[in-house]
């Protein structure tokens, strides 16, 4: 990776870790990002298409198979505890998940195939809203309507693996997951006579132990869990009051798509029964779902390649990870691979207000990515 190209995403990345945008309201970011590619480019096309940004380079000569390649740039709502003075001037508002350094990666390779070109169509997307998970299918057009063959994408990781070495798996890279919402409504009552109402309080708390107990369950072949994140019952601090609804949220997840759909089919079953017994009301609400992230063995066997045609370690994920990740979206639509940069077991993890994406990684993630486009 050339110097300048270098120095010059660094300095797009401490920009956008500055000023950090929420998911979707990443307007402010799409934009430097936008003019920071028309002053630093001139063979690569960018298209504005309003909720994210896409590009492309179009190969003048004869052409492999297309390619793409992704880049997430949504903030988290979360404290920014570094001592740089590109740290974040919002409160409460920081790039904790290191998208600031994907966003950055993915301009660095930009800048790369606009100076030294490529043999295939390459095509890049800056998408939103990779937190709560509806950003990706948001820009499923960018796949169908460029007719996309392959995508690739990256994430800085801390923590977990050896310090500069590029990480992956075959098959499942990380779990599926979604918020689960279960409301019970019963009969209101006063304090003192809570037989004349239905109060879902044991119902829920119920609920809240069965959620634990199926983690044990045979049936379920692979890993899966239910996080208890929220009971909220009742009025706050209405004591005259017998509490008449109530809800129970939970982040559901699995390795395997399909027994997290089994999960939530037991939780929705045992809670309708215990609704019923009670005589109460029970409904259900899901909130930021995400995929699977899949890899294609033929698109993780790239990245290997490319890893160790740059000198760099590869180090295989054994495990899944636990966190989500709504690149699996593109991974249904096209065969691709996510793939780590690793910082070092000594690195703070991500969604920690300590956490900085290293700037030195953006060179790896961009010599990864040339060495991608240039292989078969």
């Amino acid at each position: 990776m050339d110097r300048d190209i270098f120095e010059k995403c660094a300095g797009l990345r401490h920009e956008i870790h500055k000023y950090p945008d929420l998911s979707n309201e990443e307007r402010p970011t799409l934009e430097r990002v936008m003019k920071f590619l028309k002053e630093n480019t001139s063979r690569i096309e960018i298209h504005d298409a309003g909720h994210y940004v896409w590009c492309a380079y179009r190969s003048p000569g004869p052409k492999k198979p297309n390619m793409a390649f992704r880049a997430d740039c949504d903030a988290l709502k979360a404290l920014d505890n570094i001592d740089k003075p590109y740290k974040s001037v919002y409160p409460g508002k920081g790039h904790k998940c290191g998208h600031d350094g994907h966003t950055a990666s993915l301009a660095a390779t930009i800048l790369s195939v606009d100076r030294y070109g490529a043999d295939r169509d390459v095509f890049f997307i800056f998408q939103p809203a990779e937190e709560n998970g509806s950003g990706a299918k948001s820009c499923l057009d960018f796949i169908t309507n460029n007719n996309v063959q392959e995508i690739f994408s990256t994430h800085g990781q801390g923590k977990y693996y050896p310090p500069r070495a590029i990480c992956s798996r075959r098959g499942t890279l990380q779990c599926a997951s979604k918020g689960m919402i279960i409301e019970m409504t019963g009969k209101q009552a006063h304090a003192a006579t809570p037989q004349d109402g239905i109060n879902p309080s044991l119902a829920l708390c119920r609920m809240a132990e069965y959620s634990q107990e199926l983690l044990k369950d045979p049936r379920f072949k692979s890993f899966i869990l239910a996080t208890i994140v929220q009971i909220d019952i009742g009025e706050h601090e209405a004591f005259g009051m017998s509490a008449s609804h109530g809800r129970l949220l939970l982040t559901i997840r699995a390795e395997d798509e399909a027994e997290l759909d089994e999960l939530q089919a037991l939780l929705e079953e045992e809670a309708k029964k215990l609704a019923a017994a009670e005589g109460m009301q029970v409904t259900f609400e899901y909130r930021d779902e995400f995929p699977e992230t899949r890899n294609h063995d033929e698109s993780f066997e790239k990245v290997k390649i490319a890893a160790a045609s740059c000198g760099y370690e590869f180090h295989y994920v054994e495990v899944p990870r636990r966190g989500s990740e709504d690149v699996g979206v593109f991974l249904k639509a096209t065969k691709g691979c996510h793939y780590y940069v690793s910082f070092g077991y000594d690195h703070a993890p991500i969604h920690t207000e300590s956490f900085d994406f290293d700037d030195w990684a953006i060179e790896y993630v961009t010599n990864v990515n040339m060495a991608l486009i240039a292989g078969e």
